[in-house]
C-alpha cells in the first residue's frame, strides 16, 4: 500500500533544548509528518470521518510540540510518533522535526531528527505483509 497523508512546513513555537536559555526564550520548531495508511475507503466515500483528517493531526502535533519542554527533539518526534500510532489507524508514521535555530556557532541550514513507526504484528494484520514490502 502506498496511501499517504503528508503534513510539512507545521511551524510551532517550543521551549525545547538541552539550554536552560532555550527553554527559557523558546524557539520556532518544523514538522514534517507523513502517515501511510489505507485511503480506499476515503476515496469512495468522499467523506472526512474516512481518513486522518489532517488538521487534527496537525493540532496534535502542535500540542506536543508547543508542550511540555524536552531537552531533546528525538523526544519531541519520538511522542508525536507514538502518538499518531495510539490515535489513528495509520500502519507506519514518519516525523521529522527540525531546529533551524540551534545553538550552533557555525553556519548552517537545518538540524532535524526523523522518527519512524510502524504496525506491529496483530494490527491491520491483512494489508501489513503487503506494506512491509514496499515500506
Amino acid at each position: 500500500m502506498t496511501d499517504r497523508i503528508a503534513l510539512t512546513g507545521l511551524k510551532i513555537f517550543g521551549h525545547h533544548g538541552v539550554f536552560d536559555f532555550e527553554k527559557r526564550d523558546g524557539q520556532d520548531f518544523i514538522a514534517d509528518i507523513t502517515c501511510w495508511l489505507d485511503l480506499t475507503q476515503a476515496a469512495k466515500s468522499d467523506n472526512v470521518t474516512d481518513t486522518l483528517h489532517y488538521g487534527e493531526l496537525a493540532e496534535f502535533a502542535a500540542s506536543v510540540i508547543g508542550g511540555a519542554p524536552r531537552d531533546l527533539i528525538e523526544t519531541v518526534a519520538a511522542e508525536i510518533a507514538d502518538g499518531v500510532m495510539e490515535r489513528w489507524p495509520v500502519i507506519a508514521v514518519e516525523v521529522t522535526v527540525h531546529k533551524p535555530g540551534a545553538p550552533i556557532p557555525l553556519a548552517f541550514t537545518d538540524v532535524a531528527v526523523t522518527m519512524r513507526r510502524s504496525v506491529k504484528s496483530g494490527r491491520l494484520r491483512s494489508t501489513l505483509d503487503e506494506t512491509r514490502e514496499q515500506l
